[in-house]
Protein backbone atom coordinates (compact mmCIF):
# COMPACT_ATOMS: atom_id res chain seq x y z
CA UNK A 1 0.00 0.00 0.00
CA UNK A 2 1.34 3.43 -0.91
CA UNK A 3 1.88 5.51 2.21
CA UNK A 4 2.33 9.25 2.63
CA UNK A 5 3.93 10.24 5.92
CA UNK A 6 3.97 13.90 7.00
CA UNK A 7 6.71 14.97 9.39
CA UNK A 8 5.44 17.95 11.42
CA UNK A 9 8.46 18.59 13.65
CA UNK A 10 8.15 22.27 12.75
CA UNK A 11 4.38 22.37 12.56
CA UNK A 12 2.51 22.83 9.31
CA UNK A 13 1.23 25.71 7.20
CA UNK A 14 -0.72 25.68 3.95
CA UNK A 15 2.17 27.00 1.85
CA UNK A 16 4.64 24.54 3.44
CA UNK A 17 2.40 21.54 2.71
CA UNK A 18 1.85 22.80 -0.85
CA UNK A 19 5.60 23.22 -1.42
CA UNK A 20 6.38 19.78 0.05
CA UNK A 21 3.86 18.12 -2.27
CA UNK A 22 5.25 20.03 -5.26
CA UNK A 23 8.73 18.81 -4.33
CA UNK A 24 7.49 15.24 -3.87
CA UNK A 25 5.61 15.05 -7.17
CA UNK A 26 8.29 16.78 -9.21
CA UNK A 27 7.78 19.23 -12.10
CA UNK A 28 6.73 22.08 -9.77
CA UNK A 29 6.54 24.56 -12.65
CA UNK A 30 3.99 22.38 -14.42
CA UNK A 31 1.84 22.07 -11.31
CA UNK A 32 2.02 25.76 -10.39
CA UNK A 33 1.04 26.50 -14.00
CA UNK A 34 -2.08 24.37 -13.53
CA UNK A 35 -2.86 26.17 -10.27
CA UNK A 36 -2.41 29.61 -11.84
CA UNK A 37 -4.78 28.55 -14.62
CA UNK A 38 -7.61 27.96 -12.13
CA UNK A 39 -8.70 31.58 -12.44
CA UNK A 40 -8.56 32.70 -8.81
CA UNK A 41 -8.89 36.51 -9.11
CA UNK A 42 -5.53 38.33 -9.08
CA UNK A 43 -3.84 35.31 -7.48
CA UNK A 44 -0.40 34.12 -8.55
CA UNK A 45 1.38 31.04 -7.19
CA UNK A 46 5.12 30.60 -7.56
CA UNK A 47 7.64 28.08 -6.32
CA UNK A 48 11.39 28.29 -5.98
CA UNK A 49 14.21 26.24 -4.47
CA UNK A 50 15.63 27.38 -1.16
CA UNK A 51 17.76 26.27 1.78
CA UNK A 52 17.03 26.19 5.51
CA UNK A 53 19.92 25.30 7.80
CA UNK A 54 21.67 23.57 4.91
CA UNK A 55 18.57 21.60 3.90
CA UNK A 56 17.36 21.98 0.31
CA UNK A 57 13.65 22.25 -0.33
CA UNK A 58 10.97 24.23 -2.16
CA UNK A 59 9.29 27.40 -1.02
CA UNK A 60 5.79 28.25 -2.30
CA UNK A 61 4.52 31.82 -2.42
CA UNK A 62 1.03 33.11 -3.10
CA UNK A 63 0.47 36.76 -4.00
CA UNK A 64 -2.91 38.48 -4.25
CA UNK A 65 -3.07 41.79 -6.14
CA UNK A 66 0.73 41.56 -6.17
CA UNK A 67 1.02 41.34 -2.38
CA UNK A 68 1.76 38.38 -0.10
CA UNK A 69 -0.33 37.77 2.99
CA UNK A 70 1.56 38.25 6.24
CA UNK A 71 0.20 36.82 9.47
CA UNK A 72 -3.27 35.48 10.23
CA UNK A 73 -5.79 36.02 7.49
CA UNK A 74 -8.98 35.71 9.52
CA UNK A 75 -10.95 38.69 10.75
CA UNK A 76 -14.58 39.66 11.16
CA UNK A 77 -14.51 43.18 9.72
CA UNK A 78 -14.38 42.26 6.05
CA UNK A 79 -16.71 41.30 3.25
CA UNK A 80 -15.63 37.78 2.32
CA UNK A 81 -17.81 35.17 4.01
CA UNK A 82 -17.78 31.39 3.87
CA UNK A 83 -20.56 31.30 1.28
CA UNK A 84 -18.48 33.52 -1.02
CA UNK A 85 -15.51 31.22 -0.65
CA UNK A 86 -17.59 28.09 -1.20
CA UNK A 87 -18.98 29.59 -4.42
CA UNK A 88 -15.46 30.44 -5.51
CA UNK A 89 -14.29 26.87 -4.87
CA UNK A 90 -17.33 25.38 -6.63
CA UNK A 91 -16.48 27.39 -9.77
CA UNK A 92 -12.87 26.21 -10.00
CA UNK A 93 -12.10 24.04 -13.07
CA UNK A 94 -11.09 21.06 -10.95
CA UNK A 95 -12.36 17.46 -10.63
CA UNK A 96 -15.46 17.27 -8.44
CA UNK A 97 -13.65 15.28 -5.74
CA UNK A 98 -10.96 17.95 -5.47
CA UNK A 99 -13.59 20.72 -5.20
CA UNK A 100 -15.41 18.70 -2.53
CA UNK A 101 -12.17 18.21 -0.59
CA UNK A 102 -11.28 21.90 -0.76
CA UNK A 103 -14.77 22.96 0.32
CA UNK A 104 -14.67 20.54 3.26
CA UNK A 105 -11.27 21.87 4.40
CA UNK A 106 -12.50 25.47 4.31
CA UNK A 107 -15.62 24.45 6.20
CA UNK A 108 -13.32 23.14 8.95
CA UNK A 109 -11.49 26.48 9.02
CA UNK A 110 -14.72 28.47 9.23
CA UNK A 111 -16.16 26.23 11.96
CA UNK A 112 -12.99 26.60 14.03
CA UNK A 113 -13.03 30.39 13.62
CA UNK A 114 -16.70 30.48 14.63
CA UNK A 115 -15.92 28.47 17.76
CA UNK A 116 -12.96 30.67 18.61
CA UNK A 117 -14.99 33.89 18.24
CA UNK A 118 -18.25 32.56 19.67
CA UNK A 119 -20.39 33.32 16.64
CA UNK A 120 -22.32 31.36 13.99
CA UNK A 121 -20.34 30.07 11.03
CA UNK A 122 -22.24 32.29 8.58
CA UNK A 123 -21.09 35.39 10.49
CA UNK A 124 -17.39 34.55 10.18
CA UNK A 125 -15.68 36.72 7.58
CA UNK A 126 -12.19 36.58 6.15
CA UNK A 127 -9.76 39.25 5.06
CA UNK A 128 -9.84 39.20 1.26
CA UNK A 129 -6.11 38.76 0.64
CA UNK A 130 -5.77 36.12 3.34
CA UNK A 131 -8.87 34.25 2.16
CA UNK A 132 -7.63 34.04 -1.43
CA UNK A 133 -4.18 33.05 -0.18
CA UNK A 134 -5.70 30.20 1.85
CA UNK A 135 -8.01 29.09 -0.98
CA UNK A 136 -4.99 28.81 -3.27
CA UNK A 137 -3.09 26.74 -0.69
CA UNK A 138 -6.08 24.53 0.07
CA UNK A 139 -7.03 23.97 -3.58
CA UNK A 140 -3.41 23.24 -4.45
CA UNK A 141 -2.92 20.72 -1.65
CA UNK A 142 -6.22 19.00 -2.48
CA UNK A 143 -5.30 18.75 -6.16
CA UNK A 144 -1.85 17.31 -5.42
CA UNK A 145 -3.23 14.89 -2.83
CA UNK A 146 -5.67 13.66 -5.46
CA UNK A 147 -2.82 13.20 -7.92
CA UNK A 148 -0.87 11.13 -5.38
CA UNK A 149 -3.91 9.15 -4.14
CA UNK A 150 -2.09 7.49 -1.20
CA UNK A 151 -3.68 4.43 0.37
CA UNK A 152 -2.54 5.55 3.82
CA UNK A 153 -1.83 9.03 5.20
CA UNK A 154 -0.11 9.34 8.57
CA UNK A 155 1.73 12.11 10.36
CA UNK A 156 3.97 12.73 13.33
CA UNK A 157 2.68 14.55 16.40
CA UNK A 158 2.42 18.25 15.54
CA UNK A 159 4.85 20.81 16.97
CA UNK A 160 2.77 23.94 17.50
CA UNK A 161 5.44 26.24 18.97
CA UNK A 162 4.83 28.51 21.95
CA UNK A 163 4.55 32.16 22.94
CA UNK A 164 2.24 34.64 21.22
CA UNK A 165 1.17 35.57 17.71
CA UNK A 166 -0.04 38.89 16.30
CA UNK A 167 -3.29 38.60 14.37
CA UNK A 168 -6.16 40.84 13.27
CA UNK A 169 -7.78 40.76 16.71
CA UNK A 170 -4.63 41.46 18.72
CA UNK A 171 -1.98 39.32 20.36
CA UNK A 172 -3.10 35.73 20.94
CA UNK A 173 -1.39 32.76 22.62
CA UNK A 174 0.13 29.96 20.54
CA UNK A 175 -1.51 27.83 19.32
CA UNK A 176 -4.12 30.37 18.23
CA UNK A 177 -7.68 29.48 19.34
CA UNK A 178 -8.82 28.38 15.86
CA UNK A 179 -5.72 26.23 15.44
CA UNK A 180 -6.28 24.65 18.85
CA UNK A 181 -9.88 23.85 17.90
CA UNK A 182 -8.77 22.21 14.65
CA UNK A 183 -6.13 20.13 16.44
CA UNK A 184 -8.51 18.83 19.10
CA UNK A 185 -7.77 15.12 19.55
CA UNK A 186 -4.50 15.37 17.60
CA UNK A 187 -1.23 14.71 19.50
CA UNK A 188 0.61 18.03 19.73
CA UNK A 189 3.53 19.49 21.67
CA UNK A 190 5.19 22.87 22.12
CA UNK A 191 7.70 24.76 24.19
CA UNK A 192 10.79 24.10 22.06
CA UNK A 193 10.45 27.01 19.61
CA UNK A 194 8.97 30.44 20.32
CA UNK A 195 6.58 31.37 17.58
CA UNK A 196 3.57 30.01 15.68
CA UNK A 197 4.52 26.83 13.83
CA UNK A 198 1.08 25.50 12.92
CA UNK A 199 -1.40 27.83 11.20
CA UNK A 200 -5.18 27.34 10.95
CA UNK A 201 -4.88 26.40 7.27
CA UNK A 202 -2.16 23.87 8.00
CA UNK A 203 -4.14 22.44 10.92
CA UNK A 204 -7.30 22.13 8.78
CA UNK A 205 -5.44 20.28 6.03
CA UNK A 206 -3.94 17.87 8.56
CA UNK A 207 -7.32 17.39 10.19
CA UNK A 208 -8.96 16.54 6.88
CA UNK A 209 -6.37 14.26 5.31
CA UNK A 210 -4.43 12.58 8.14
CA UNK A 211 -6.00 9.46 9.65
CA UNK A 212 -3.35 8.52 12.22
CA UNK A 213 -0.55 10.22 14.16
CA UNK A 214 2.34 7.85 14.78
CA UNK A 215 6.15 7.65 14.59
CA UNK A 216 7.55 7.08 11.11
CA UNK A 217 6.13 3.64 10.20
CA UNK A 218 8.04 0.74 8.74
CA UNK A 219 8.05 1.61 5.05
CA UNK A 220 10.23 1.46 1.97
CA UNK A 221 10.81 5.13 1.15
CA UNK A 222 10.81 5.88 -2.56
CA UNK A 223 11.11 9.65 -2.43
CA UNK A 224 10.79 12.64 -0.13
CA UNK A 225 9.44 16.16 -0.47
CA UNK A 226 10.49 19.18 1.59
CA UNK A 227 8.43 22.35 1.92
CA UNK A 228 10.20 25.36 3.44
CA UNK A 229 8.50 27.93 5.64
CA UNK A 230 8.86 31.70 5.40
CA UNK A 231 10.37 32.21 8.86
CA UNK A 232 13.78 31.21 10.18
CA UNK A 233 14.11 29.34 13.47
CA UNK A 234 17.82 28.44 13.31
CA UNK A 235 19.39 26.14 14.26
CA UNK A 236 16.16 24.26 13.40
CA UNK A 237 15.25 23.88 9.74
CA UNK A 238 11.74 25.32 9.34
CA UNK A 239 10.19 22.77 6.99
CA UNK A 240 7.58 20.10 6.49
CA UNK A 241 9.02 16.83 5.20
CA UNK A 242 7.03 14.17 3.32
CA UNK A 243 7.94 10.50 2.90
CA UNK A 244 6.39 8.44 0.11
CA UNK A 245 6.71 4.70 -0.32
CA UNK A 246 5.34 1.24 0.32
CA UNK A 247 3.93 0.33 3.71
CA UNK A 248 5.54 -2.80 5.21
CA UNK A 249 4.30 -3.03 8.76
CA UNK A 250 0.72 -4.15 8.19
CA UNK A 251 -0.33 -1.75 10.92
CA UNK A 252 1.70 -3.48 13.62
CA UNK A 253 4.46 -2.27 15.85
CA UNK A 254 7.77 -0.85 14.80
CA UNK A 255 9.72 -2.59 17.52
CA UNK A 256 9.36 -5.93 19.29
CA UNK A 257 9.71 -5.45 23.04
CA UNK A 258 7.86 -5.70 26.29
CA UNK A 259 4.21 -4.79 26.47
CA UNK A 260 1.59 -4.27 23.79
CA UNK A 261 2.92 -2.24 20.89
CA UNK A 262 0.05 -1.60 18.52
CA UNK A 263 -3.65 -0.73 18.65
CA UNK A 264 -6.08 -1.94 16.01
CA UNK A 265 -9.84 -1.82 15.60
CA UNK A 266 -11.77 -5.08 15.38
CA UNK A 267 -15.06 -4.75 13.48
CA UNK A 268 -17.60 -7.58 13.57
CA UNK A 269 -21.02 -8.44 12.19
CA UNK A 270 -23.22 -11.56 12.08
CA UNK A 271 -24.42 -12.81 8.70
CA UNK A 272 -27.07 -15.45 8.05
CA UNK A 273 -28.60 -14.43 4.72
CA UNK A 274 -25.62 -14.39 2.36
CA UNK A 275 -24.33 -17.20 0.18
CA UNK A 276 -20.81 -18.54 0.54
CA UNK A 277 -19.92 -16.91 -2.78
CA UNK A 278 -21.19 -13.52 -1.59
CA UNK A 279 -19.27 -13.77 1.68
CA UNK A 280 -16.13 -14.83 -0.18
CA UNK A 281 -16.48 -11.83 -2.47
CA UNK A 282 -16.89 -9.50 0.53
CA UNK A 283 -13.79 -10.94 2.21
CA UNK A 284 -11.75 -10.40 -0.95
CA UNK A 285 -13.04 -6.84 -1.34
CA UNK A 286 -12.15 -5.96 2.26
CA UNK A 287 -8.65 -7.37 1.83
CA UNK A 288 -8.36 -5.39 -1.38
CA UNK A 289 -9.21 -2.19 0.51
CA UNK A 290 -6.20 -2.73 2.80
CA UNK A 291 -7.65 -4.53 5.83
CA UNK A 292 -5.00 -6.00 8.12
CA UNK A 293 -6.97 -9.23 8.40
CA UNK A 294 -10.42 -10.57 7.48
CA UNK A 295 -11.80 -13.88 8.75
CA UNK A 296 -15.05 -15.74 9.39
CA UNK A 297 -16.17 -18.05 12.19
CA UNK A 298 -19.23 -20.30 12.19
CA UNK A 299 -21.96 -18.84 14.40
CA UNK A 300 -25.52 -19.62 15.46
CA UNK A 301 -27.73 -16.76 14.33
CA UNK A 302 -31.28 -15.60 15.02
CA UNK A 303 -34.21 -17.98 14.49
CA UNK A 304 -31.81 -20.92 14.85
CA UNK A 305 -30.23 -20.21 11.46
CA UNK A 306 -26.59 -21.19 10.87
CA UNK A 307 -24.48 -18.18 10.01
CA UNK A 308 -21.00 -16.71 10.16
CA UNK A 309 -19.29 -14.08 12.25
CA UNK A 310 -17.32 -11.78 9.91
CA UNK A 311 -14.41 -9.97 11.57
CA UNK A 312 -12.16 -7.27 10.11
CA UNK A 313 -8.98 -5.92 11.66
CA UNK A 314 -7.87 -2.44 10.60
CA UNK A 315 -5.94 0.53 11.90
CA UNK A 316 -7.80 2.51 14.52
CA UNK A 317 -7.97 5.60 12.32
CA UNK A 318 -9.58 3.61 9.48
CA UNK A 319 -12.39 2.05 11.53
CA UNK A 320 -15.09 4.34 10.12
CA UNK A 321 -14.04 3.63 6.54
CA UNK A 322 -14.02 -0.15 7.01
CA UNK A 323 -17.34 -0.12 8.88
CA UNK A 324 -18.85 1.63 5.84
CA UNK A 325 -17.24 -0.97 3.54
CA UNK A 326 -18.68 -3.83 5.60
CA UNK A 327 -22.13 -2.27 5.33
CA UNK A 328 -21.57 -1.91 1.59
CA UNK A 329 -20.34 -5.43 0.82
CA UNK A 330 -22.52 -7.44 3.22
CA UNK A 331 -26.20 -7.64 4.11
CA UNK A 332 -25.70 -6.62 7.75
CA UNK A 333 -27.63 -3.75 9.30
CA UNK A 334 -24.94 -2.99 11.88
CA UNK A 335 -21.24 -3.34 12.68
CA UNK A 336 -19.69 -3.67 16.14
CA UNK A 337 -16.33 -2.10 17.01
CA UNK A 338 -13.78 -2.62 19.73
CA UNK A 339 -10.15 -1.54 20.11
CA UNK A 340 -7.51 -4.19 20.71
CA UNK A 341 -3.89 -3.93 21.75
CA UNK A 342 -1.55 -6.19 19.81
CA UNK A 343 1.80 -7.80 20.53
CA UNK A 344 3.67 -7.96 17.24
CA UNK A 345 7.09 -8.92 16.03
CA UNK A 346 9.18 -6.45 14.08
CA UNK A 347 8.93 -7.46 10.44
CA UNK A 348 11.35 -7.31 7.56
CA UNK A 349 11.33 -8.83 4.08
CA UNK A 350 14.34 -9.89 2.01
CA UNK A 351 14.82 -11.71 -1.27
CA UNK A 352 16.91 -14.88 -1.01
CA UNK A 353 18.34 -17.22 -3.60
CA UNK A 354 17.17 -20.86 -3.62
CA UNK A 355 17.70 -23.80 -6.00
CA UNK A 356 14.32 -22.83 -7.48
CA UNK A 357 15.09 -19.15 -7.95
CA UNK A 358 14.85 -16.06 -5.72
CA UNK A 359 12.10 -16.14 -3.06
CA UNK A 360 10.94 -13.39 -0.70
CA UNK A 361 11.32 -14.32 2.97
CA UNK A 362 9.60 -12.54 5.87
CA UNK A 363 11.40 -12.39 9.22
CA UNK A 364 9.83 -11.52 12.58
CA UNK A 365 11.82 -10.59 15.70
CA UNK A 366 11.04 -9.49 19.24
CA UNK A 367 10.19 -10.72 22.75
CA UNK A 368 13.12 -13.14 22.55
CA UNK A 369 11.63 -14.73 19.43
CA UNK A 370 12.95 -14.90 15.89
CA UNK A 371 11.16 -16.69 13.05
CA UNK A 372 11.07 -16.59 9.31
CA UNK A 373 8.98 -18.01 6.50
CA UNK A 374 8.72 -17.76 2.77
CA UNK A 375 6.09 -15.38 1.42
CA UNK A 376 3.44 -17.61 -0.13
CA UNK A 377 2.98 -15.85 -3.48
CA UNK A 378 6.72 -15.65 -4.07
CA UNK A 379 7.29 -19.31 -3.14
CA UNK A 380 4.28 -20.44 -5.19
CA UNK A 381 5.55 -18.57 -8.24
CA UNK A 382 8.92 -20.30 -7.95
CA UNK A 383 7.24 -23.70 -7.47
CA UNK A 384 5.02 -23.23 -10.54
CA UNK A 385 7.97 -22.11 -12.66
CA UNK A 386 9.91 -25.33 -11.82
CA UNK A 387 6.90 -27.65 -11.67
CA UNK A 388 7.61 -28.81 -8.11
CA UNK A 389 5.46 -28.99 -4.95
CA UNK A 390 5.33 -25.88 -2.80
CA UNK A 391 6.96 -27.72 0.11
CA UNK A 392 10.09 -28.33 -1.98
CA UNK A 393 10.59 -24.56 -2.27
CA UNK A 394 9.66 -23.63 1.29
CA UNK A 395 11.87 -26.42 2.62
CA UNK A 396 14.92 -24.69 1.14
CA UNK A 397 14.41 -21.44 3.08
Amino acid sequence: MKTLYIECHMGAAGDMLLAALLDLLGEPDVWTGKLNALGLPDVHISCEAGIKCGLRGLRAAVTVHGHAEDGHHHEHHSHTGLSDIQKMIAALPLPQKVRDDAAAVYQLIASAEAEAHGCPVDLVHFHEVGALDAVADVAGVCLLMDALSPGRIAASPVHVGCGEVQCAHGVLPVPAPATAALLRGVPVYGGEVRGELCTPTGAALLRYFVKEYIPLPLMAIEKTGIGLGKKDFAPRANCVRLFWGDNFDGGGALQGGQGANGTVAELCCNLDDMTGEEIGYAVGALFGEGALDVFTVAAQSKKNRPGVLLSVLCREGEADRFAALMLKYTSTFGVRKRLCERYTLERSVERRGTPYGPVEVKTGEGYGVRREKAEYESAAEAARARGVPLRDVTGKI
